[in-house]
């Protein structure tokens, strides 16, 4: 075999993820995979979502891959690092590349852990050009012709590597500017059926991921933009509406989430979706992300029209201050409204909040709350703010950060930095915010002994954080 394309999460390892029970298939590599082959590159893809660190082993192994291209995001660079350790003992004569979000800031720490290449920002080109590089080169060399397809390392844009033992990172590439020339994701390479059976067997219901577009052009300073940059590119809706009729045809999915950072970026986009799904007569209900900003009733209705049951509606706070902070360019009050509206016409409304952001005090998050029971979402989640390496965040609480982790045994989740109060009080936080809205609509619906419960909660967990902030202060 000589190109394995893989991403190293497991279902089994990930507690969070076996109690929500809403994975994925792994797009992106499904992407480079389906490229790939459009450029006459075989190739074969190990999903293992469903798989085991053991499996995975005996496989690589067995087939014994002359490049290995891994995926890696913040969730799976421990797995990645064990992986990679795996192979140079194991399989000394194989490549590895490693690509996706974690990659850019880290490039040469993966490289001098083992890593042969590190492809930076969209791989879909890069990773062609390098794999003919790996593939084609001794041949090149031996016939004595040079081509296109294997210019030498050197000049291959977006990739980054160790020459002599020095780091060398060559210029960017150039984002895709035409989406619609990629090939759909190459889902054939994995039994998708075993995804569409894990939703089945716990909500009743299965779904699949789309992807529309890339990139985002807002500036949020907590968000990662290390593979698609500050940039709105998007797939023509008869595309996507091509991709979600084979879809339809092949697994017939229950439901679609499109996984684009803001779905209604682009009014007339949105519009040209509705006619195309008419045109070939497609339904099928969909769950996606926005911005209050980019939201009306004219719009809310088009997702309703369209087969929309649920919008996120990103917030992170209800606290205005908060949100300027963090540069979101959003009115609480707007978000607020639009989570309402799209309730009253029918769509169910989720929404995100982050505790713990830099400048955030107790009041701020007495306004969340607030915030939370005003717009009466459907659903919401909470995260505590942790700084991503590359991001703004991650430079302005650079200098107040408190702790010092190895690189090779921590991920960016456990940079921790100085806030307004202890990092425990926000463990409390969340409990506090959590079971107030919670008793909040219980109560609304009827009192019982559960609401009673849930007010006894928030009292306690607001007695917490009183504690962590009067008897420990800011840590």
């Amino acid at each position: 075999m000589d190109i394995l394309l893989t991403h190293c999460y497991f279902l089994e390892d990930d507690e969070k993820e076996q109690q929500i029970m809403r994975p994925y298939p792994p797009l992106g590599i499904l992407y480079i995979s389906g490229y790939l082959e459009d450029q006459g590159i075989q190739n074969e893809v190990y999903d293992t979502t469903f798989s085991s660190k053991k499996a995975f082993r005996t496989y690589l192994l067995e087939n014994k891959p002359h490049i290995i291209g891994i995926y890696v995001n913040l969730m799976t660079k421990l797995n990645v690092l064990e992986s990679i350790r795996f192979v140079k003992e194991n399989l000394p004569g194989s490549y590895i590349i490693l690509g996706g979000p974690e990659v850019r800031y880290s490039a040469e720490n993966f490289l001098r852990y083992g890593a042969d290449y590190i492809v930076i920002g969209e791989g879909e080109e890069t990773m062609t050009e390098l794999v003919n590089n790996l593939v084609l080169v001794p041949a090149v060399e031996a016939d004595g012709f040079t081509s296109e397809a294997t210019k030498p390392k050197g000049e291959i844009a977006g990739i980054a590597f160790l020459q002599d033992g020095v780091f060398v990172q060559n210029p960017e590439r150039e984002k895709i500017k035409d989406l619609n020339e990629l090939a759909v994701p190459n889902r054939k390479k994995i039994n998708l059926q075993l995804y569409l059976d894990a939703w089945k067997r716990r909500h009743g219901k299965n779904a699949l991921s789309v992807s529309t577009m890339r990139g985002c052009p807002y500036t949020c300073k907590w968000c990662s933009r290390a593979v698609y940059g500050l940039s709105y590119r998007r797939r023509n809706p008869d595309k996507v509406v091509e991709e979600l009729a084979a879809l339809q045809k092949e697994y017939n999915p229950d439901s679609v989430w499109f996984v684009d950072d803001v779905f209604t970026i682009s009014h007339r986009w949105m519009m040209s979706f509705r006619e195309e799904l008419k045109k070939r007569n497609i339904h099928i209900p969909y769950e996606c992300i926005t911005r209050a900003d980019r939201l009306n009733e004219e719009i809310i209705l088009l997702l309703k029209e369209t087969g929309c049951f649920r919008v996120w509606i990103g917030a992170e706070s209800g606290s205005q201050k908060v949100i300027d902070l963090m540069d979101r360019r959003v009115d609480v009050k707007q978000v607020r409204d639009m989570i309402k509206l799209t309730r009253k016409h029918g769509i169910e409304a989720g929404t995100f909040i982050m505790l713990g952001y830099p400048g955030e005090t107790e009041d701020d998050i007495e306004e969340t709350i607030h915030h939370l029971k005003e717009s009466d979402p459907d659903y919401f989640t909470i995260t505590v703010a942790y700084p991503i390496k590359g991001t703004e965040l991650y430079e302005e609480i650079d200098a107040i950060q408190t702790t010092k982790l190895d690189w090779a045994t921590s991920t960016d989740r456990q940079v921790d930095f100085k806030r307004t109060y202890a990092r425990r009080y926000y463990d409390y936080a969340v409990k506090r915010v959590t079971n107030e809205v919670y008793y909040f609509k219980s109560k609304n619906r009827s009192w019982s002994y559960r609401s009673g419960k849930l007010k006894a909660k928030s009292l306690l967990a607001k007695v917490g954080m009183w504690w962590y902030r009067i008897s420990v202060g800011t840590l």
